[in-house]
């Protein structure tokens, strides 16, 4: 199946967004489909070739004045916006009129004239909507509301509440679109074109249309469009974009630069490394333009409450109509008195504040956090990271640099070089941290790899390599690897890293390696355990070597000598106890643990497909110290998200009661939909400009 991507220009009623997602949900046209009310974007598997044409259709009968278009563009949007500025204007000034006139009559007109200006497409997609059977929105609340006040003869009434609900409703759109320019801001990173070298010749092209191995020209001040790696022989780049920090990197010849990047030194040449679609910046974008598909709890709760409390409100308002009419027997007084109060209950009903804050709040949260380099996949993933209540993080790369270096080798009948030189062997074709070390080593002492006497090479999970060198088995990995096949190591105890070294069924030496601590690392632990959250390290290395990490750095608890399968079994264990857990890793071998954890969170694995499918939150720079930023956003948005809740059903629920008891008017219940839902927009912005 196709995976199709579609806009849906003018999509500003998050009633009728829920509306249009559960409709295309149950087509037989799509599967998986996801509408993002706050970016308008719809994704979703075509099944078949009629999936485009069945949702123009449900657009249509739901929201005619939407356009299903297949390019983002908010052209229309800005003429629509203007178009319903200029006629508020225009109705508030007849309105004003209104009130000069001595002649009853000649007042009454304009003022419905007022109301006809302000308010014709509401009452119009009320009209429809009860043709179709759904009439339970806002249109329907508002139409019958000020329909009542003119039967009542409070036509002045009448025509301000729909006006200031428009007015209200424009505020409020004005408020969501800066949101929204604010958060997908990062789209701006997209290039539209890029200028590659061919045949002697710069040409502009498109990014999708670029190739691996094309060469690309930027100049100074140019965003780097895809992948690539230095020509030149440095360069310092701002990858600010990428990682929220604005220290300039420099990079040397055939260093890897990441798109987003910007050169800030000089005209450089790059060659592509990856299409643009699996670019940094492009999963990047993809990921902040996807993550309010995936919602938290409290936005599925206010989605089925507004769908439930709509209806009950309005059931309620005309109980509190009827019932005393009926009982003073059929009095009018009594039907105009308390119809009024039916009337406020229907004005005050509508669940915009809710409806359009909360998913709004969680947005805010994912793109305040991008903006300081780290990833966030979803509004669930801002939820429980809130209530997380244990972090366990992996040992090298996560917690220490991983740029390991020999500090001694240990020879045990043999010499010291060739326990170097049989251990790079055994290494040769590894990508680990370590493996990488030991070769670098071995040829910076002047050895030459002769890659023809290595063959049959093994990579044992969790234990080390197995291959065969000149004809003879060679081992190089940890003490249980030589064990299990037969050879006995010496039990001498160091606190670095040990790779020990077995050849034609002996044990030569080792290989000693150290690895620093990440700077940072200390104060974040600090900081998880000073606010009570339990921090645990676990670690394939050897016992000696994770008991000192965990001293210097003050984690709380720390298992070692773990096999992949065993750091997802401990993590279950925790599971088990019912406190949400996080697990940090690097994002390539601990691929199972972090799918396993409530929150599996990737550091610094922007190369790495594994951990962009797998991690729940991704950390751009390979910081440890973003952890805390990411707590503080989290904690943060849920806070602001919580308030809005609170606050919007406490206003409503006053002016119900004390509508239904006399004591207010029409103005206070358009400040319960329009201004509540005005203020608790604005406060979701907050979670924008969260501090780290």
């Amino acid at each position: 199946m196709e995976k199709t991507t579609l806009y849906l220009k003018g999509l500003d009623c998050p009633h009728c967004t829920e509306k249009i997602a559960d409709r295309i949900k149950k087509l037989s046209s799509v599967k998986n489909s996801e509408l993002s009310f706050v970016s308008k974007k719809l994704t979703y598997d075509e099944v078949d070739r009629t999936a485009v044409s069945d949702i123009k259709k449900i657009v249509k009968e739901i929201e005619p004045d939407v356009k299903v278009v297949e390019e983002k563009s908010d052209d229309d949007e800005k003429d629509a916006t203007l178009f319903d500025l200029v006629r508020l204007i225009a109705a508030l000034i007849i309105f004003a009129v209104s009130f000069i006139p001595k002649i009853s009559a000649v007042s009454v007109c304009l003022v419905v004239l007022a109301y006809a200006v302000s308010g014709y497409d509401v009452v119009i997609n009320c009209v429809r909507n009860i043709i179709k059977l759904r009439p339970f929105d806002e249109c329907f609340l508002m139409t019958v509301a000020t329909a009542g006040a003119f039967a009542l003869g409070d036509y002045h009434e009448a025509a301000a509440v729909m006006i200031f609900y428009q007015v209200g409703e424009l505020f409020q759109s004005y408020a969501v679109k800066r949101s929204r320019k604010s958060i997908t801001g990062l789209l701006a990173l997209r290039p539209d074109k890029v200028s590659v070298k061919r045949n002697g010749r710069i040409i502009s092209l498109s990014p999708e249309q670029v190739r691996v191995s094309d060469v690309v020209v930027l100049k100074a001040g140019e965003r780097v469009p895809l992948d690539c790696k230095l020509l030149e022989t440095d360069a310092d780049f701002d990858m600010s974009a990428l990682t929220g920090e604005s220290v300039p990197v420099s990079v040397s010849e055939n260093g890897e630069v990441l798109s987003g990047s910007i050169s800030i030194s000089k005209r450089v040449e790059l060659e592509v490394i990856r299409p643009f679609s699996e670019s940094a910046m492009s999963r990047i974008l993809d990921m902040v333009e996807n993550a309010s598909a995936k919602k938290a709890k409290a936005e599925r709760f206010i989605t089925k409450f507004a769908k439930i409390y709509t209806p009950v409100v309005v059931v309620c308002a005309l109980m509190l109509a009827l019932i005393p009419f009926l009982a003073t027997g059929f009095s009018i007084e009594a039907l105009k008195n308390w119809g009024y109060r039916a009337l406020l209950f229907l004005v005050v009903s509508c669940p915009c504040a809710l409806v359009v804050s909360v998913p709004l709040g969680f947005f805010a949260g994912i793109g305040g956090a991008s903006r300081r380099g780290v990833l966030i996949k979803g509004a669930n993933s801002i939820e429980i990271m809130s209530n997380v209540r244990r972090i366990a993080f992996d040992k090298t790369g996560t917690l220490t640099s991983g740029k390991f270096k020999v500090s001694g080798i240990t020879a045990n009948n043999a010499d010291e070089a060739d326990v170097l030189k049989l251990c790079a062997y055994a290494e040769l074709n590894s990508n680990h941290p370590i493996a990488k070390s030991i070769v670098e080593e071995y040829i910076s002492r002047g050895g030459i790899p002769d890659e023809s006497l290595v063959s049959h090479t093994r990579e044992i999970s969790g234990r080390g390599i197995k291959a065969i060198v000149d004809g003879k088995t060679l081992l190089a990995g940890n003490r249980r690897l030589l064990f299990e096949n037969g050879i006995e190591t010496d039990d001498k105890i160091s606190e670095n890293t040990c790779v020990y070294v077995g050849y034609d069924g002996k044990f030569i030496g080792s290989v000693i390696l150290e690895d620093d601590i990440k700077q940072n690392a200390q104060s974040m632990i600090s900081t998880l355990n000073n606010m009570g959250i339990e921090t645990v390290m676990l670690t394939g290395d050897r016992d000696c070597a994770a008991s000192a990490v965990a001293k210097r750095l003050g984690v709380a608890k720390y298992c070692s000598e773990l096999l992949p399968e065993g750091k997802v079994k401990y993590i279950e264990q925790m599971l088990n106890k019912g406190e949400k857990t996080a697990f940090a890793g690097d994002g390539i071998n601990d691929a199972p643990v972090l799918a396993r954890a409530d929150i599996g969170i990737s550091m610094g694995a922007l190369g790495s497909d594994i951990a962009i499918e797998t991690a729940d939150v991704v950390i751009m720079n390979d910081d440890v110290g973003k952890i805390t930023t990411l707590l503080n956003v989290c904690k943060k948005t849920m806070s602001i998200v919580k308030t809005n809740i609170v606050f919007a059903i406490a206003v409503k629920v006053l002016v119900l009661i004390l509508g239904a008891l006399g004591y207010t008017d029409m103005w206070a219940a358009v400040f319960a939909d329009v201004g509540v839902a005005l203020i608790c927009v604005l406060n979701s912005l907050r979670a924008l400009r969260i501090k780290e």
